[in-house]
């Protein structure tokens, strides 16, 4: 007999970690910082703030460097570049999760910015604020707010920092103005990079798109290849207020609301329950900036939770997964995403608690969140979810974005394959379901390329590499369908490794970027053995072995590559039948 917990059981312990979030939101133990050394800062390792790397590698390098100042950062770059040292840099929070932050073998030279966190000028007048590439998000959005500026879109997650968001193409939800992503509203950049013995061995250029546009448009999403970003110039708004209410429907009609909220929202997003039939429509306006309202938003899931109900959750899921209790899956997805919904996701009307709809407030308070990083060191009893100093959260994410005139006819692929067996996503809705974000065509050459909706999968990872999940096959399908049928662009700071195989070649302005990267870093001291299978120049981003396909590694073309052992086989789609993916066969114990 499958265990689980009953239904009343999980209504107490996420009513106790609702209950702890809303009236301690200011305890919390802080990330560690993701760079550590054996001795000072030598001998270093670096992860990134889940713990561990899709290919649960260790990167390593011989030394650290905090710079503070850009003329430190400039000294440390020409000390490598002199030595011919790789280089890589690393970010306060480290929160992109493929190995963006590894170099080559053990001597090089992580370069942090998590000392570059100062904003260097803000110009109400014309609308400007630059800032250090350390600056996180929440840092930007509360010094443009002092003096009357907003950044009009941006990420849910305020831990990134400027450096990371344009190293990865991190973005909101908008088809309004020039689209959602943070780098298209960035007018200046300057850059540190290896230089010539001229030089003295590093080069500070600053690039805008009046003065150099083919090199800011490279440098705007750079993967860190190009070298380390100094200050970041952006181009921002009047302060202005938001109305947000969040409505729950039926997903039935919901590919063809899909195709025209993003018109009449500027803000729109959804949060479909697929196995639930239902989806979530984020109704979220620009409103002049003296609409009565003092709103925030508060994120429940980003706030600080009890590390001891996390881990009777995550022990919970463990057993499902054990005992294929799909039912029990099922069960505490529906009571997860109801509790969310009637909770308005953290929403609060005063700053204080949430009184009814429509939530107004200012920009600044209304677009990102992640109050669980706000610390008191607490000793982890409380954390952020994820934290991997506590047994919470282990997921893998799965983020692409199909292009907005194929997105009906994905969500009817999906839903095709609900249909096969109703229960088979609740694994997702487990996670906040599938997060639906609008993205528009950008000028950065490893930026969008269309109209497109992202979509957002996190689910279930196995601390047992080898351990097949409960209906692994459906999600692998939906990777593959997206990524293959549909020719989806994987965000890069997210995924498993499968999204990256040749990726580059979907990219049309990809050799624009490979020229601008050979002009600024020749020998490459700026890139690592992932960037440049990410990037094509040298092998994929694969990685073949027995097991391969269970953490995304590998697209399976044998048995091997799953868990013959524990029942699960190589097959063909359900739906799409040109994918193949881990499939349980017959009635073996997995």
């Amino acid at each position: 007999m499958a265990f689980r917990f009953s239904p009343s059981y999980w209504r107490i312990v996420l009513g106790l970690c609702c209950m702890f979030t809303l009236v301690h939101t200011a305890l919390s133990t802080p990330p560690e910082d993701p760079v550590r050394c054996v001795s000072g800062n030598t001998d270093c390792s670096v992860t990134n703030s889940y713990g561990v790397f899709p290919d649960r590698s260790t990167c390593r390098a011989a030394n650290v460097a905090y710079p503070t100042t850009e003329a430190e950062l400039v000294s440390i770059v020409a000390a490598a570049t002199k030595a011919r040292r790789k280089m890589r840099v690393t970010t306060r929070y480290s929160h992109s999760i493929p190995k963006l932050a590894c170099t080559d073998g053990t001597d090089g030279l992580f370069i942090s910015t998590k000392f570059l966190n100062h904003t260097v000028q803000a110009d109400a007048g014309a609308m400007t604020l630059t800032v250090e590439s350390g600056v996180t998000l929440r840092q930007l959005i509360t010094e443009a707010a002092k003096v009357g500026l907003a950044l009009p879109y941006a990420p849910y997650w305020w831990g990134l920092t400027v450096g990371g968001m344009l190293g990865t193409g991190a973005h909101g939800s908008s088809l309004w103005g020039k689209g959602s992503a943070v780098h298209d509203y960035v007018t200046e950049i300057k850059i540190v990079s290896p230089g010539s013995v001229n030089d003295g061995f590093a080069k500070v250029r600053v690039l805008s798109e009046s003065t150099t546009p083919v090199e800011f448009n490279a440098a705007k999403v750079s993967l860190g290849v190009l070298g380390v970003i100094s200050q970041v110039t952006f181009g921002l708004q009047p302060m202005f207020k938001r109305s947000l209410k969040y409505v729950m429907k039926n997903d039935l009609d919901f590919d063809d609301q899909v195709l025209t909220l993003g018109e009449k929202h500027e803000f729109a997003d959804f949060v479909w329950l697929p196995s639930q039939g239902k989806v979530v429509y984020r109704m979220d306006d620009r409103v002049a900036v003296n609409t009565p309202g003092n709103g925030l938003y508060d994120f429940l899931p980003f706030r600080s939770q009890p590390s001891a109900a996390l881990a009777i959750i995550r022990s919970s899921e463990e057993k499902q997964e054990i005992f294929r209790d799909a039912t029990g899956k099922c069960a505490e997805a529906t009571l997860i995403s109801s509790t969310l919904f009637s909770t308005s996701y953290g929403l609060k009307n005063n700053g204080i608690a949430f009184t009814g709809y429509p939530v107004i407030g200012s920009q600044n308070r209304m677009m990102t969140s992640g109050s669980c990083l706000d610390s008191l060191q607490d000793g982890l009893t409380t954390a952020c979810a994820w934290d991997s100093r506590i047994k919470g959260e282990f997921y893998h994410q799965t983020c692409f974005s199909i292009p907005l005139t194929q997105v009906k006819s994905f969500i009817t692929d999906v839903k095709s394959l609900v249909k096969i067996d109703q229960k088979s996503l609740c694994g997702l809705e487990l996670y906040n379901g599938i997060l639906m974000r609008y993205v528009t065509a950008s000028p950065a050459y490893l930026g969008k390329d269309t109209e497109a909706i992202d979509f957002d999968l996190t689910y279930y990872r196995a601390k047992d590499p080898l351990r097949p999940r409960l209906y692994e096959d459906f999600i692998e399908e939906i990777e593959q369908i997206a990524l293959f049928k549909y020719n989806a662009l994987p965000h890069w700071g997210k995924n498993r490794n499968v999204a990256f195989d040749g990726v580059i070649k979907k990219y049309k302005n990809a050799p624009a970027f490979l020229r601008v990267k050979e002009s600024y870093d020749p020998d490459g001291l700026f890139s690592s053995e992932w960037t440049d299978q990410i990037l094509g120049i040298k092998g994929n981003a694969t990685i073949v072995k027995d097991g391969c396909a269970l953490e995304g590694l590998c697209i399976c073309s044998e048995d091997a590559h799953c868990a013959p052992t524990k029942g699960y086989m190589c097959r063909p789609g359900k739906v799409y039948k040109e994918a193949r993916v881990c499939t349980r066969v017959g009635d073996i114990n997995a």
